[in-house]
């Protein structure tokens, strides 16, 4: 009977060789190792536990004396989170994310535990505690009496250290953080690993097509995903005010004028994709901004009928940085640290070629007249 380790990992690869090293101490054996994670998390992966020769599952392997051939784990068993259009996913951190993992995690767990033959561990110890979260729904939707979902402890010194992935056989030094940040040097012996069994109630036979007998699909089941329904992002110019997920914003002219330009410049963007993931197309340079300054001191008249006569009218590569700063302030306090990464006007490129713009998808953007 095969034994698959599905794990979900994020920016610390450690806890598959921690998790691996805690299931061969109760002497369970691991035929497969799948892991889901992000486009960074492979690139951890990659870098850190299968870089040939050197990576720590190897080194874990050897020193245990297990055969390589014994675990299939490879490049090849690595699932990375893709968007619609096939791009793959840097980190979770949106709504819509968050639901293209459910999914992925929805889609594993069924091809995994549709071999009666087979027995899963899933291992929730990596990654964000959302990701841990839908791999535990997917779990309780599939898992079977033999399988089993596992959160792996981690001695608290040993947890956050880069360099620790398993407590080798001779015990040896390692520099450590105590409590107060100070370096102190602690033996590897003192790392404690151990697995924690996380009781489950399956509810794979609720969910079963009963003209068949076997568990709906992933597709299935996500018809009838409950969610939040999706806030639109709402700029009113008519009322002065930002909009998003019922908190609002009143932002001052000056600054409205220049978030306004930036939506209307998002929702204008002409590129033919799906999505706005890792585009910037519509993204401009301080000289492009300044080509359409006529825009920006309408938006600015628009909301306070005066006259263009303040700096916002005449911008300068200097203060539209002390803009974007001071919008960025503002929609911080308004709607919280997390809505930055979406709402935030983001530079990127090096000066001086600098770009500016709005990350957030143009299809959930509203300008209000």
């Amino acid at each position: 009977m095969p034994n698959i380790l599905l794990a979900i990992t994020g920016l610390s690869p450690q806890v598959i060789t921690e998790t691996l090293f805690a299931l061969h101490q109760q002497h369970t054996a691991v035929d497969e190792i799948h892991i889901i994670t992000t486009r960074i998390g492979r690139e951890h992966i990659n870098a850190h536990l299968l870089a040939p020769g050197s990576g720590q599952f190897y080194r874990y392997l050897d020193e245990y004396e297990i055969d390589w051939a014994a675990i299939s784990f490879s490049h090849q068993h690595l699932h990375i989170i893709c968007d619609e259009n096939g791009i793959e996913i840097d980190d979770i951190s949106t709504e819509e994310e968050n639901e293209i993992l459910l999914k992925k995690c929805l889609e594993l767990s069924h091809r995994f535990t549709s071999r009666a033959d087979t027995t899963v561990f899933f291992s929730i110890a990596g990654g964000r505690k959302t990701m841990s979260a839908c791999l535990m729904v997917a779990a309780q939707m599939y898992a079977r009496p033999q399988d089993r979902i596992y959160h792996v402890l981690v001695s608290p010194d040993f947890e956050s250290n880069r360099d620790f992935y398993y407590p080798p056989k001779k015990s040896t030094p390692l520099e450590l953080r105590d409590a107060k940040g100070q370096k102190v040097i602690k033996e590897t012996s003192y790392a404690d690993v151990k697995l924690v069994p996380i009781p489950f109630i399956s509810v794979r036979k609720s969910i079963s097509d009963k003209r068949r007998g076997l568990p709906q699909t992933p597709s299935q089941l996500m018809r009838f995903l409950i969610k939040d329904r999706q806030q639109p992002l709402i700029v009113n110019m008519q009322e002065s005010k930002v909009i998003y997920k019922k908190a609002e914003l009143k932002m001052m002219p000056s600054r409205l004028a220049l978030y306004a330009f930036f939506i209307w410049q998002k929702k204008q963007c002409l590129t033919m994709s799906a999505s706005c993931r890792n585009c910037s197309e519509c993204y401009l340079d301080f000289r492009d901004i300044s080509k359409q300054q006529d825009k920006i001191t309408k938006f600015y008249q628009h909301l306070t009928g005066r006259a263009g006569d303040a700096g916002i009218c005449r911008l300068e590569k200097d203060s539209l940085r002390v803009y974007v700063s001071k919008i960025r302030q503002d929609i911080q306090r308004a709607f919280g640290l997390p809505a930055l990464a979406q709402l935030a006007v983001e530079g990127v490129g090096k000066k001086p070629d600098k770009r500016y713009g709005i990350k957030m998808e143009r299809s959930k953007i509203q300008l209000v007249m």
